[in-house]
């Protein structure tokens, strides 16, 4: 029988243990930085082009390697962090698999320039493909550089699923802050085609928050910290009102590694139960110190993810150690509402008598006495009169009950708007006489807004339905979807045409962001502009807002970009068609008007005829049924 088993080369060998180290240019990063974390630099400096796909480099001025040493280290499993098996359950360093750099060498070019303290020449190394081509002499200071050249090179079908260079740059830089936040104590430098993008001195861990997010983030900070015999916790916590829908300041550190956690997340969130609302995600940065051998790290490839011994106890410790500060600087709310504040007496009242009430009365007044004079109004202003009424106000009996509710204001808010039970009692008496009803109810209104009687074939349900009636049934119109879909073509049509119709601003308004947000927006400010929007940075950490998108409010600005940005981080960003969908959705999805949102009649069919002017009106952006059918017949089957 012949042999179908084969020992795989050393570079195919190299190449499928890259797939799982090097995702993309931020995994170099990781990597790199954290290497040189490990070789004890106290100065850090990255420098990236493209997005890091044509250049990525890390100098630091660590303890550097000997000649031999560089030449090991691209060895595959040839690691100075492991000695035996039991050094897997106290591992204290980031990197000690011995698969990074030659997984590395893999797939790239590589140049790396490399000398101790003990040595007065330095080594350099040119690896290609796996492949030595140069081992020579240089001069070069004390420590490590090391370059990746041309990501992918070799691997044409790898490097073609990259992003567009301000993704891979955001992913890059997610990962710097990361490791720069864990390590205050290092000065860390990020450069990005030459310019700098973050200069981080040594400094302490709350001062290290606000270098990478700005000074604004400083008085939102509530600091943590818990030590128990089992871990010991320490960090900040962001304030109530500044939770966000997106997850962009959850950081989680376990012996200075970042993990992702979504038990300690769920901690962190019960521990503001009370104090955010549904759907949104206080921040924090928290770093937890506990004994190597009650974790294992070594459970995914990317080191993300571990397994604790106790996880149980680490949840109520963390949960318990947060509503403790949150309590202790008084973020928690010591009001109770539900107190009747006319049940509060004084000290010095406890124990005198209640007074009694009185009540005056006027005993002759008569509800249904006519006046048929008014001339007894003069006169009774010289009489002294009851606090409730007087025998002498003019009082004129109706005609009849009926005209007791001739008077009654509507409230113009509620005009056309239906709560369910009252659509369905409305619908069981006849189209007719709820038309009927509302043209009654807007007339002194909007007399000469309305259209006729013939198209007020329409109401809103529970403030989150638009139904109309057809020759066959009902037809129920989801309100907020369909808005959704309205927006998401008219936004579309924008970017292909760049031009949007946009109303200035009688001031401008400015609104801040944490400078991760910010940069977010500059990829984004060329898009924004052709829908309407006419903004500009300040500061790096201030967006002052001139002009809006004629369907946008001032008021809602703040919120919609808010909504905007986490939607969008959520996507999953491709090409550029792709980022151009993601973000039409995410903006219609921000503005769009929303379930209880009162909707006039003119409103309500202007966005009927919108939403059939479509190229698709049956489903909402993201896949979701915009509108059903009621039959007759279905109906019908409801009686029987």
């Amino acid at each position: 029988m012949t042999q179908i088993i084969k020992r795989l080369e050393a570079h195919v060998a190299n190449q499928i243990a890259a797939g799982e180290v090097v995702q993309r240019p931020a995994s170099l990063v990781k990597e790199l930085l954290e290497n040189a974390v490990d070789a004890g630099a106290t100065e850090i400096a990255l420098h990236i082009k493209e997005g890091g796909k044509l250049l990525v480099q890390v100098i630091d001025n660590g303890v550097g390697m000997s000649a031999q040493d560089a030449v090991l280290c691209f060895e595959r499993h040839a690691t100075s962090k492991l000695q035996t098996a039991e050094d897997l359950f106290k591992i204290q360093t980031k990197g000690f698999r011995g698969e990074a750099l030659a997984s590395i060498a893999a797939i790239a070019q590589v140049v790396m320039k490399t000398r101790t303290q003990e040595s007065e020449l330095g080594r350099e190394i040119h690896i290609a493909a796996g492949k030595l081509e140069e081992n020579i002499e240089v001069v070069t200071p004390v420590g490590t550089s090391f370059a990746v050249n041309n990501l992918f090179y070799n691997i044409p079908a790898r490097r073609n699923f990259l992003k567009s260079k301000q993704v891979e740059q955001r992913h890059i830089t997610d990962e710097f802050h990361r490791l720069a936040l864990v390590h205050p104590g290092i000065k860390f430098s990020f450069f990005a085609d030459g310019a700098p993008l973050f200069v981080l001195p040594s400094t302490s861990f709350n001062q290290r928050i606000v270098q990478i997010f700005g000074k604004k983030i400083q008085d939102k900070l509530v600091p943590v910290k818990e030590e128990t015999p089992q871990l010991k916790i320490s960090g900040f916590v962001l304030k109530p009102e500044s939770a966000k829908k997106s997850k962009g300041t959850q950081f989680f550190f376990v012996n200075q590694r970042f993990i992702k956690s979504n038990s300690l997340h769920f901690a962190v969130v019960n521990a503001f139960e009370g104090l955010i609302a549904n759907g949104v995600h206080p921040g924090y940065f928290l770093q937890i110190e506990v004994d190597p051998q009650t974790i294992d790290i070594n459970i995914h490839p990317t080191k993300t993810e571990i397994k604790f011994e106790d996880e149980h106890t680490l949840y109520a410790i963390l949960r318990s150690a947060i509503k403790h500060s949150l309590g202790q600087f008084n973020v928690a709310p010591v009001l109770d509402f539900e107190r009747d504040p006319n049940l509060d007496n004084s000290y010095d009242t406890l124990k005198k008598p209640a007074p009694i009430p009185h009540i005056s009365v006027d005993a002759s007044f008569n509800p249904f006495e006519i006046q048929e004079t008014p001339n007894s109004l003069k006169q009774s202003s010289h009489k002294p009169q009851s606090s409730y009424a007087s025998k002498n106000t003019f009082y004129q009996k109706p005609s009849s009950w009926e005209s007791l509710y001739s008077n009654i204001a509507h409230d113009s808010n509620e005009m056309n708007v239906l709560e369910p039970s009252d659509a369905f009692n409305k619908l069981s008496q006849g189209s007719n006489d709820l038309y009927a009803e509302e043209s009654h109810m807007q007339a002194g209104f909007f007399d000469a807004q309305m259209p006729s009687k013939s198209t007020h074939n329409c109401f809103q349900l529970g403030r989150k339905y638009l139904v109309s009636s057809t020759k066959s049934g009902l037809l129920v119109i989801h309100q907020s979807r369909a808005h959704q879909r309205v927006l998401y073509e008219r936004f579309l049509t924008n970017f292909t045409h760049q031009e949007a119709a946009s109303q200035q601003l009688l001031f401008p308004k400015e609104l801040s962001f944490t400078i991760p947000e910010i940069m977010r927006l500059k990829e984004l400010m060329s898009p924004l502009h052709s829908l309407g929007f006419n903004m500009e940075i300040k500061d790096n950490q201030t967006l002052s807002i001139s002009g809006i998108p004629i369907v946008l409010q001032e008021k809602d600005v703040s919120q919609v970009i808010q909504d905007f940005l986490s939607t969008y981080e959520a996507g999953h960003l491709g090409d550029h068609f792709s980022q151009t969908d993601i973000l039409a959705k995410a903006l219609a999805k921000s503005m769009a008007i929303k379930t209880g949102d009162v909707l006039e009649l003119p409103e309500q069919l202007n966005l009927i005829d919108e939403l059939f002017a479509c190229k698709e009106f049956l489903t909402s952006p993201f896949g979701k049924s915009v509108m059903t059918n009621l039959q007759q017949t279905d109906l019908d089957l409801k009686f029987l």
